[in-house]
């Protein structure tokens, strides 16, 4: 997911995705410099003036405190708990930390969600059960009227007909809701691909990956396979381990083996014929 954005990157963002300007176009319509809004929008600037960010953000329409990075909430840093209907389970799972709340925003905000909302609450509140129960008996009653008109020895395929499109509410909503909420997470999901914190191309193994996996696996030692993969499960640098450590670590893998070996070997009987050739009396 994206991380915060600084107010560089704010101020730039709102130009130019939001009001589409050129600095130019916005230096004539504020009356602050074109020198000045050019390092406001520089990493390396920091000090913006009061009056500066004052008139960026009415000239933006957001808040200063959205600009300063005190809230997400870009034009309504004042709104009452009250008026939003939240219960209070709500109110502790958006103040905890147990939920990506980024991710919940996008989601909330997606244009679809509307969509989503009106579904399940027509599912949730049965309005359309009823209209779906009447056209689920006209098709019954039809299907019931041409068994007993022309008496078909067994189904055919207009009777089968009228029985598959005869629908349950739930699996019907089901459906309807399952494909408002692939829709918006796919679109989510492709406006993160080139995120940094999200998983690149590079980290799913190839074929090749795997074949030479295969090869190693077959002419390495085993203890050698297990030291590597344990070594990239514990997310270690290959080239920051040296050669004394890679040795003393497949020694104790090794010692690992020949104990679990003795062990397995405890309780179990030698058969006949086996071992030195000699029979206990």
């Amino acid at each position: 997911m994206k991380t915060q954005l600084t107010i560089q990157e704010k101020l730039k963002d709102l130009r130019v995705s939001e009001k589409k300007k050129k600095l130019k176009e916005v230096a004539e319509e504020t009356g602050i410099s074109l020198s000045s809004l050019s390092n406001y929008e520089s990493n390396e600037f920091k000090d913006i003036s009061p009056f500066a960010l004052v008139t960026l953000a009415k000239y933006y329409g957001v808040s200063t405190d959205y600009l300063l990075g005190l809230t997400e909430a870009r034009n309504h840093p004042d709104v009452k708990v009250a008026e939003l209907h939240l219960s209070d389970d709500m109110l502790e799972l958006l103040r905890s930390d147990k939920i990506n709340h980024r991710l919940l925003n996008e989601f909330a905000t997606h244009e679809r969600f509307k969509m989503l909302m009106y579904d399940m609450e027509i599912f949730v509140d049965r309005i359309a059960d009823m209209r779906i129960q009447n056209m689920n008996s006209v098709m019954e009653a039809t299907r019931q009227q041409i068994i007993q008109k022309y008496h078909p020895e067994m189904e055919d395929v207009y009777t089968r007909t009228l029985d598959v499109v005869q629908i349950g509410e739930l699996d019907y909503f089901s459906r309807i809701v399952h494909d408002d909420i692939d829709a918006i997470l796919r679109d989510i999901r492709e406006a993160h691909r080139k995120d940094t914190t999200t998983a690149d191309d590079g980290s799913v193994p190839t074929g090749n990956d795997v074949k030479d996996l295969l090869v190693k696996t077959m002419s390495a030692p085993v203890e050698e396979v297990i030291a590597d993969m344990l070594i990239k499960q514990m997310a270690i640098p290959r080239e920051e381990i040296t050669e004394e450590e890679l040795h003393a670590f497949i020694s104790l893998i090794s010692k690992a083996k020949r104990k679990a070996s003795v062990a397995n070997m405890r309780g179990k009987v030698i058969p006949h014929g086996h071992g030195n050739g000699k029979r206990k009396r």
